[in-house]
């Protein structure tokens, strides 16, 4: 990709956004230009090793600082009033997963950022892996037969001491800023089997909190239908002792695929030649991260991997999930 000017990046939240903050720096075609902490001296340090502006104090750096898109990496549940703050600006604004917690934020800053003629997208790393890509367009083509069954079991584990950290220290334990097991651990694979499948029709869950002392659950579980007809089932917590990772299993008419934490460790296709996924090819030009897909969505035009139409969707389930476990019904997804 040839770039007379590289994209101007500031990024906000340097927890999981430290490493963002690395990869902007490593990227072509990316300039760090600034990063933003509530902790001063993080980022100091940060902002020493990338070479780039600090601040402790968002709106001041909005302000001052010369960006063409902001980063946000902040609680879930600030993902939307901090990304509306970049939009109104006038700034393209990308945010980690989730969304945001809050439906209804979501679709007001979907709304705003095409009213300001702004890219708004949601960075879901697993969707730029080329393993990921490969099974989805082997599913679009039917190269794996017609798939009737979807099991997503993700058993993780987390510490009591993890809820009361962070910072301010307890945050990852309320319900309106970080969500439980289903809208933080597990939303990147609540995302990747709907994107697989071609969305979710409806959802039956239940959610609770078994062994931490905190607001939002610990283990949801849910049975899903898709769009094309198929069924799934979804498991997530932070509670499995010990931790056994992650399982994707996709069963068809053909045959069964296993992904576990990132790779295909079980596939079997009658009458079927098993390197099929591996055979596909993906185009050269694909982005391999977020701030590539941001580069070619603001300089060439190019819709981003995960839009705020794409990116909503999984809010949409992980927020049925909640609602059919406090109401016992079944919730369609429109």
């Amino acid at each position: 990709m040839e770039l007379k000017e590289p994209v101007k990046f500031g990024i906000v939240g340097l927890g999981v956004g430290y490493r963002k903050a690395k990869q902007c720096f490593e990227t072509r075609g990316a300039k760090l230009v600034a990063v933003c902490d509530l902790q001063e001296e993080k980022a100091k340090k940060v902002a020493r090793e990338f070479k780039c502006n600090w601040y402790a104090d968002y709106d001041e750096m909005l302000e001052k600082e010369d960006l063409e898109c902001v980063g946000i990496f902040t609680p879930s549940g600030m993902h939307a009033d901090h990304a509306l703050k970049a939009v109104r600006r006038g700034l393209h604004v990308f945010v980690t997963k989730p969304m945001d917690i809050n439906l209804a934020k979501c679709e007001r800053l979907i709304k705003e950022a095409e009213k300001a003629g702004v890219v708004l997208a949601v960075d879901f790393d697993l969707r730029y892996r080329d393993l990921n890509r490969k099974i989805y367009l082997a599913i679009k083509k039917n190269l794996l037969g017609r798939i009737f069954l979807v099991n997503l079991l993700m058993k993780w584990y987390r510490e009591e001491a993890y809820y009361k950290g962070g910072y301010p220290p307890g945050w990852r334990s309320t319900r309106s800023y970080e969500g439980g097991s289903a809208a933080n651990q597990g939303i990147h694979f609540i995302d990747l089997i709907q994107w697989w499948m071609g969305g979710v029709k409806t959802v039956q869950g239940l959610s609770g909190t078994f062994t931490h002392n905190i607001e939002t659950e610990d283990c949801s579980v849910a049975l899903l239908t898709f769009k094309n007809g198929a069924f799934g089932s979804l498991t997530t917590t932070t509670s499995s002792i010990p931790p056994l990772g992650t399982r994707i299993e996709l069963n068809s008419d053909k045959g069964t695929l296993r992904w576990k934490d990132g790779e295909i460790d079980f596939l079997y296709l009658k009458d079927g030649d098993i390197s099929v996924i591996e055979n596909i090819t993906l185009p050269e030009d694909r982005p391999v991260n977020i701030f590539e897909d941001m580069i070619y969505a603001i300089r060439e035009g190019k819709k981003p991997e995960v839009d705020g139409e794409e990116g909503i969707k999984s809010v949409k389930i992980l927020n049925a999930i909640y609602e059919s476990s406090r109401t016992k019904e079944v919730i369609e997804i429109e």
